[in-house]
């Protein structure tokens, strides 16, 4: 009890995830009067980091980088206006599938609200949308991109759950594709009640020439999950290849990649890295000290109270980590609620723990466009001037599909394992 009420308070007062999560261990130890595990902390730190997989995360933090200097951003959103054509609301679809395109390059829900809005939300207002549409919409364009690969998240999923990053990287492909699908279906009904302008229309020529030069910047998301789902590499290598063909299509093909710009990018990418490693490393002290003082066996009773089958166990799951959703960020929340539930959801009700990756991270993504927080609507007003309140309520119908979609995701494993067959 004084360990939870010292969380809550370092929490409520701003101290960081990752620093709460260190302290809590520490007064836990003192309260139990052990101070012999003292020894073991910096141990349990050094190997909650001490994995290959790892590596891949400033990797594909560094790809995302390159890429926005490279200009690849603009030109997969000009290649998505090209396949879409001049359709009602055809801008409205752009934006998804040009989120689609970039999740597959970024991997990170915030970091690819903040880019897409400053492209999508201007040109989504010259065509006469309301700004407060475009910007909520980009928001839930930013969901696919810690669920289609490569996803951040999904990386330290595996790590907590000691299970392949290339299947974790490979469930979250239809997952993403399905909310891709569920998203169309809900700007093609709006487009019809509300008459949403039609995208520009463009001649079979400016298509093909669009095509041709934005083609190569596919050569990223091809080779990242290409060579994953063939074999050829495991995701850390792809993410090193990945982060070299970037530079490559930046500068010598878009040509507004730098070299120069190279410290600079590795320096921010550097520290992202660190932030995340960091909440990695007091994680594995969380996880030990849980199982230490034997909570997820005391959740796992109390839960069997309640759910009795695996099906309605996923649902009030999903209930739980949409709440804690709306106030902790996506990787600090799948830290602090993975090392207690999967343990139950494996041992207890015999799921996949790769199905059950799937559920927590899409879920605590909502969680990121849920209020009261709603971490993403924030970023978007940020860069756009939109109110997070007022995108929360027009762009609602997208909230409630995404809901249908992770009861959907919890209900049928298939379609998180469908590839991994």
């Amino acid at each position: 009890m004084i360990t939870t009420l010292f969380f809550l308070a370092a929490l409520m007062v701003g101290v960081p995830i990752g620093v709460c999560l260190c302290l809590s261990g520490a007064v836990y130890i003192l309260s139990i009067g052990s101070p012999v595990l003292f020894q073991s902390f910096p141990m349990q730190m050094l190997g909650g980091v001490d994995s290959y997989g790892l590596i891949a995360i400033p990797l594909f933090i560094l790809i995302g980088e390159i890429m926005n200097s490279g200009g690849i951003t603009r030109r997969l959103v000009d290649l998505s206006m090209a396949f879409i054509g001049s359709v009602k609301g055809g801008l409205a679809y752009v934006n998804i599938l040009a989120n689609m395109l970039v999740s597959s390059i970024i991997g990170s829900a915030t970091a690819q609200v903040a880019i897409m809005s400053q492209v999508m939300v201007p040109e989504m207002e010259k065509q006469g949308y309301d700004k407060t549409f475009a910007a909520g919409l980009t928001v839930y364009g930013g969901m696919l991109g810690p669920i289609i690969p490569p996803s951040v998240m999904f990386v330290v999923y595996s790590v907590l759950a000691q299970v392949a990053v290339g299947d974790m990287l490979i469930a979250g492909i239809l997952p993403g594709v399905l909310l891709t699908v569920l998203f169309f279906v809900v700007i093609a009904l709006m487009g019809f009640v509300y008459n949403y302008p039609r995208s520009e229309k463009r001649t079979l020529a400016q298509r093909a020439r669009t095509v041709v030069q934005a083609s190569p910047t596919l050569l990223i998301p091809i080779i990242i999950v290409g060579s994953i789902l063939s074999g050829l590499a495991n995701p850390t290598e792809s993410a090193a290849v990945g982060a070299l063909v970037s530079a490559l299509v930046g500068r010598y093909v878009t040509k507004e990649f730098r070299f120069s710009a190279m410290p600079a990018i590795l320096l921010r990418s550097a520290i992202y890295s660190a932030i995340v490693l960091f909440l990695v490393a007091a994680a594995a002290v969380f996880s030990w000290l849980l199982i230490y003082g034997k909570v997820p066996q005391m959740v796992a009773a109390w839960v069997q109270t309640v759910a009795h089958d695996p099906v309605t166990f996923l649902l009030l799951t999903n209930v739980i980590l949409l709440v804690i959703g709306t106030v902790i960020d996506g990787i600090p929340g799948l830290i602090m609620t993975a090392p207690i539930l999967l343990p139950i959801a494996t041992e207890v009700y015999h799921i996949d723990p790769r199905h059950f990756g799937v559920v927590i991270v899409v879920n605590l993504v909502l969680g990121l466009m849920t209020p009261p927080v709603g971490l993403s609507f924030f970023v978007a007003s940020a860069v756009t001037g939109a109110k997070p309140g007022k995108m929360f309520i027009v762009t609602l119908p997208f909230f409630i599909i995404s809901c249908v979609a992770l009861v959907m995701l919890s209900l049928f494993p298939s379609l998180s394992l469908g590839l991994l067959k």
